[in-house]
C-alpha cells in the first residue's frame, strides 16, 4: 500500500494539523489547503487472509479535521448529487462543532441506512463528485471525504447508544406490505411505518437484508451492520416474514385481494444472473457471482470450521466483468485460498464501472487485471470441469452510447490460459417469478418491473422500486425510489 494508511500515524497528524488551527478564523482559501484525510485500512497482506473489514474508519481527530474542510456553499451541490437528499452540510457544521448526536439526527432525517451507505455508497459519482472544494482543487478525490463522514457519525452513535429511532404515531389501521428486505424495501419500510401504517416485509431468504447481505462481502461491509439496522425496524413495529417468496409462497394478488394489505411496494432487486452465452459455461467450476458471493456471505462458506455449506476449491480463478460485484468476487477468492486471481475486462481501468477505491483495493491484496481481453470460450477436460479459457484481445474504438470507448475485437490473438474456476460478474436481471404469476404487472424486455415518476406499476396500490425497476444499482439509488415510493404510499393513504 503506497504512504501511511496506519490508523495511529494518520490519527497523529490530524491531531497536530487540527491544534494548529485552534482558534483561527478560516476563509475559504484556508480550507482549500487544509489536508485531505486518508481512510485507514488494514495492511494489505494481512487483510488478503481475513475477512474482517478492510476500511478501519476515522477517529475524532480525522473525522474534524475533514470536516474543516468544507466550505459550506450556500447553494448546497452535494445535496443535489445525493438521492435521498441528506443535509450534507448541515450534518458536516455539527462534526466541526462537535456535536456528533445532531449530526446523526440531521442524517436519519432521510437516511436510516447510514452505517451502511458511508461504506458501499459510490460518493465519487454522486455528493462528492459536485463538491465545490473538489471542483477547486480540480480532483473528486479531493473532494470533502462525505461519505467517510457519515460512516463516523453513524459508527460513533451506534458505539454510544445515540440513534435515536423514528416516532410512530397511532395505528392509522393501513396494511403495507413490502417485498423484499433489501435497500429499497428497508427505506421504503421505515418511512411508511413513520405514518403509523402497519408494515410487514416479506424476504425471500433466511436473513434480512438482501443484497446487503448475500452480495457485499464481510470486508467491505460488516453483517453485523445490517442485522441491527433490521433490527431497528423491527423495534419500530415492522414486522419480518423470513424464507417468504412472494409469487411463489403467496402471490402479488393474494396480498391485496385476500390478505387485506392497502398497498404493496415490491423491492425484490435484480436477482438472476446473466452469463456470456460462450461455450464451456457449463462445466463444472463455472460460477454466477450471485452463487459465488452469496454461498461466502449469507452462507458463511469463509469459516470452514463452522459452516457446512460447501465451496469449489480453486487454484487458478478467473473473473470476468469490471464492475464492484467483480472486484467482491476476485478479492473472495484470494480469502477462499485461491493462489492466483485475475480479472478479465474488455476495456481499460479506465472504463472499469468499479469504484475507484475497490480496484485499487484488489491490486493491494494481489488481484491480477488483464485489460482489454476476454474469454471466448471455456475449455473442459474429460471429468467436466473448467481447465482453461480461450482468452481474445480488444482494442479500445470509438465511444458507445455510455460514454466508454467501445471494444473492438483483434483477430487472431486468441491465446489458451489455464484457469480451474471461472466467476461471471458481467450483471443481473430481475427475477422472472413475479412477472409470470402476476400477468398484469407490467415489465420492459428485461424484465424489470415499469413504474411511473412516483414508482407506482401497472398495478393499482402496488408500487416498486430499486434494482428490479433500475437493473443493477446501487444502495443509495435504490433507497431513494424506496423513499419515493413510501411518499406515493403515505399519500394515497391518507
Amino acid at each position: 500500500m503506497s504512504g501511511d494508511h496506519g490508523k495511529d500515524s494518520l490519527a497523529r497528524a490530524a491531531r497536530a494539523e487540527l491544534e494548529a488551527l485552534a482558534g483561527k478564523a478560516l476563509t475559504p482559501r484556508d480550507r482549500l489547503a487544509i489536508s485531505s484525510q486518508d481512510m485507514p485500512c488494514q495492511d494489505p497482506v494481512a487483510r488478503g487472509g481475513n475477512m474482517h473489514e478492510v476500511a478501519e474508519g476515522y477517529d475524532e481527530a480525522q473525522a474534524r479535521l475533514e470536516a474543516e474542510r468544507c466550505l459550506n456553499c450556500k447553494n448546497a451541490p452535494c445535496v443535489e448529487g445525493c438521492p435521498v437528499r441528506v443535509d450534507i452540510p448541515g450534518f458536516i457544521m455539527k462534526i466541526r462543532e462537535g456535536d456528533f448526536g445532531e449530526a446523526m439526527r440531521l442524517i436519519q432525517r432521510t437516511n436510516l441506512l447510514p452505517s451502511v451507505c458511508g461504506r458501499v455508497c459510490p460518493q465519487e459519482k454522486q455528493c462528492q463528485e459536485p463538491c465545490t472544494l473538489g471542483k477547486s482543487l480540480k480532483s473528486v478525490e479531493k473532494a470533502v471525504q462525505i461519505g467517510r463522514l457519515e460512516r463516523y457519525v453513524a459508527d460513533r452513535a451506534r458505539a454510544c447508544g445515540d440513534c435515536d429511532l423514528p416516532r410512530v404515531p397511532a395505528s392509522t389501521g393501513r396494511r403495507v406490505a413490502i417485498v423484499g428486505s433489501g435497500p429499497a424495501g428497508l427505506t421504503a419500510a421505515v418511512d411508511v411505518r413513520r405514518e403509523g401504517h402497519e408494515v410487514v416485509v416479506y424476504e425471500a431468504f433466511q436473513k434480512a437484508g438482501g443484497v446487503m447481505v448475500y452480495g457485499i462481502p464481510e470486508f467491505r461491509l460488516p453483517k453485523e451492520l445490517v442485522r441491527g439496522e433490521a433490527g431497528r425496524l423491527e423495534e419500530m413495529g415492522v414486522r419480518l416474514e423470513l424464507n417468504f417468496l412472494v409469487g411463489r409462497t403467496r402471490r402479488l394478488g393474494d396480498l391485496l385481494a385476500a390478505d387485506g394489505f392497502d398497498a404493496v411496494f415490491i423491492g425484490a432487486g435484480a436477482g438472476l444472473p446473466k452469463f456470456m452465452g460462450i461455450p464451456g459455461e457449463n462445466c463444472v467450476g463455472v460460477f454466477s457471482a450471485n452463487e459465488y458471493l452469496t454461498r461466502a456471505n449469507l452462507m458463511k462458506a469463509y469459516d470452514r470450521p463452522r459452516a457446512a455449506t460447501p465451496i469449489y476449491p480453486s487454484r487458478r480463478v478467473a473473473v470476468l466483468g469490471g464492475g464492484n460485484v467483480a472486484m467482491d468476487s476476485a478479492r473472495m477468492a484470494l480469502r477462499l485460498g485461491a493462489e492466483e486471481v485475475r480479472v478479465l475486462y474488455r476495456r481499460t481501468r479506465d472504463e472499469m464501472p468499479a469504484r475507484a477505491e475497490e480496484v485499487g483495493h484488489a491490486m493491494e491484496e494481489g488481484v491480477k487485471f488483464d485489460f482489454l481481453s476476454s474469454p471466448t470460450k471455456i475449455l473442459g477436460g474429460q471429468d467436466g470441469r473448467a481447465e482453461a479459457l480461450e482468452i481474445l484481445s480488444y482494442a479500445l474504438g470509438e465511444p458507445d452510447a455510455s460514454g466508454r470507448r467501445s471494444p473492438v475485437a483483434i483477430k487472431g490473438s486468441e491465446k489458451v490460459v489455464p484457469f480451474d474456476t471461472v466467476i461471471v460478474a458481467v450483471g443481473n436481471d430481475s427475477n422472472p417469478l413475479l412477472a409470470r404469476t402476476t400477468p398484469e404487472l407490467k415489465v420492459d424486455k428485461w424484465g424489470h418491473i415499469l413504474v411511473d415518476g412516483r414508482q407506482k406499476t401497472s398495478i393499482e396500490r402496488v408500487y416498486a422500486g430499486g434494482d428490479i425497476v433500475l437493473g443493477a444499482a446501487t444502495v443509495i439509488l435504490a433507497m431513494g425510489e424506496g423513499r419515493r415510493a413510501a411518499a406515493a404510499i403515505n399519500e394515497i393513504l391518507q
